[in-house]
């Protein structure tokens, strides 16, 4: 028995009905067509489906479809404004903090979690910020220093 929900994904309303039991990513990539998140583990180690919930970083394979119901879904594809990269997104490229691409989603919305809530953090805060996200391909350096990049950024710019 399908049930009706409705959500808020990156900024536009959607109402569909889903089957209960359909997960969060499935629901992003299949229903919506927003293949930007990634289905890794499906296990939550990997953190390649990572979404923010109302603001918060969320992994999408752990989280029901209806559990979203009635919140505010933000995906990779909604960091970027107006044909304009996000600047998590330009210090990944500037830093060279990618090499396959498939964690990238994950940790971009990890990353942009961390910096909400922690505009300047560390290198220790950024390293157990994002420690629910593997990255097979690069080791964790340059994705560090993409977010000490973006980090700066907000920070000299007056804001997150």
């Amino acid at each position: 028995m399908e049930r009706s929900v409705t959500v808020e994904v990156n900024g536009r309303r959607y109402e569909r009905s889903v089957e209960p039991r359909m997960l969060l990513v499935h629901f992003l990539r299949d229903v919506l067509g927003l293949t930007g998140t990634n289905v890794g583990c499906q296990t939550s180690l990997c953190g390649a489906c990572t979404v923010l919930i109302d603001g918060r970083s969320v992994k999408s394979c752990t989280k029901l479809a209806v559990q979203a119901d009635g919140r505010s879904v933000t995906t990779v594809e909604g960091l970027a404004e107006d044909g304009r990269l996000h600047p998590l997104q330009e210090a990944f490229r500037d830093q060279h903090a990618l090499q396959c691409g498939y964690c990238t989603p994950g940790f971009l919305m990890a990353a942009k979690s961390l910096l909400d809530d922690h505009p300047n953090p560390s290198e220790a805060e950024i390293r157990k910020g994002l420690k629910g996200n593997i990255c097979r391909c690069t080791g964790y350096h340059n994705i560090v220093k993409a977010v000490q990049q973006a980090a700066q950024g907000a920070t000299q710019e007056g804001g997150g």
